[in-house]
């Protein structure tokens, strides 16, 4: 892919790789973690703290229920667990587990998905995880994370990892558009501030963080000044810093490479509608699956690109404009 370099941004790893780097880190003075997958270590990157600390990595194989059910036993009696599969195949296969083994009793494990959204490319639906934020968002008592690059998942892992309670974060495979460069605050439910602008906020979480950027690039161009706003926590949803955006800009847009019902937009949404409703615009995948292609014609043909995004602000100033009219 090649999103974002038109603006300056350089590619770095990608972000299941900040992962596999960070959990084998902390595996160095967290005595307690063990780490489970689902027979797709090398794919997760769990494989580098698998070859750092075998005796704490387990393979539980193709079954993810069983995945969940094994790490809820290890979580009862006081281990720290981290448990990594594709985003689909966790989420959607094991649900039932995590809603009655996980989020019922709270147990504090963490769990990663990789491979989320259609950015997989030619892998083809079947391994794209996008219902996966909807259904994490819906259990109770789950933190869900989607940080944006490399730099950003590194201390996001950590984070996680200090969090008390059940997590869901979603890493992916190719390497992602860098847009951390400076020393940077991660905090679990504390948005970042990206760019500053007046006319429009794009909020925005994972790839799509990259892609408002270049939005907001083309639309400085048209003389529209749009602020972006890295959402890497959906869950909870920083409702102080969305309604902040609401009030100075007047119109809001979200960005997302997960399907529309149940995502981080819904969630926006209903913070803006419960506290200061302005024109909203959503850009994410609209009640379709996708199917196997070249990432970036992907996100092009199912109106996931920048210039997808900077349509949508133009939509929602045109909106706010013709409401002060």
């Amino acid at each position: 892919m090649n999103i974002g370099t038109d603006i300056g941004l350089d590619y770095g790893p990608a972000t299941r790789d900040a992962f596999g780097e960070a959990l084998a880190e902390a595996g160095r003075h967290r005595l307690d973690l063990v780490v489970l997958d689902g027979d797709v270590a090398n794919s997760t990157r769990t494989e580098y703290f698998a070859e750092e600390f075998p005796d704490r990595f387990f393979n539980v194989g193709i079954a993810e229920s069983n995945l969940v059910g094994i790490a809820a036993g290890l979580a009862a009696f006081g281990k720290e667990v981290v448990v990594a599969s594709f985003a689909a195949f966790l989420m959607c296969n094991a649900f039932d587990q995590l809603r009655m083994s996980v989020a019922y009793p709270r147990l504090n494990i963490k769990f990663v998905g990789s491979h989320y959204g259609i950015n997989i490319g030619q892998d083809g639906p079947s391994q794209m995880g996008i219902e996966d934020m909807a259904l994490a968002r819906a259990l109770p008592g789950f933190a869900v994370l989607c940080p944006a690059d490399a730099p950003s998942t590194r201390k996001a892992t950590d984070a996680m990892l200090d969090h008390e309670g059940p997590v869901y974060m979603r890493v992916g495979r190719p390497k992602f558009p860098i847009v951390y460069r400076d020393d940077f605050e991660y905090r679990i439910g504390k948005a970042n501030l990206l760019r500053s602008g007046d006319d429009v906020t794009i909020i925005a979480c994972g790839l799509m963080v990259a892609c408002a950027l270049v939005a907001a690039h083309q639309l400085a161009e048209e003389g529209i000044k749009a602020a972006v706003l890295d959402m890497h926590t959906v869950k909870p949803i920083d409702s102080e810093a969305i309604e902040s955006a609401a009030r100075h800009t007047g119109a809001i847009v979200t960005a997302e490479e997960h399907l529309l019902a149940g995502g981080m937009g819904a969630a926006v949404a209903q913070v803006v509608c419960r506290r200061y409703p302005v024109p909203v615009a959503c850009v994410g995948l609209d009640d379709t699956y996708a199917e196997s292609g070249d990432p970036e014609h992907l996100l092009t043909k199912y109106h996931l690109a920048p210039q997808d995004i900077a349509a949508a602000a133009q939509s929602v100033v045109n909106r706010k404009q013709h409401v002060s009219t």
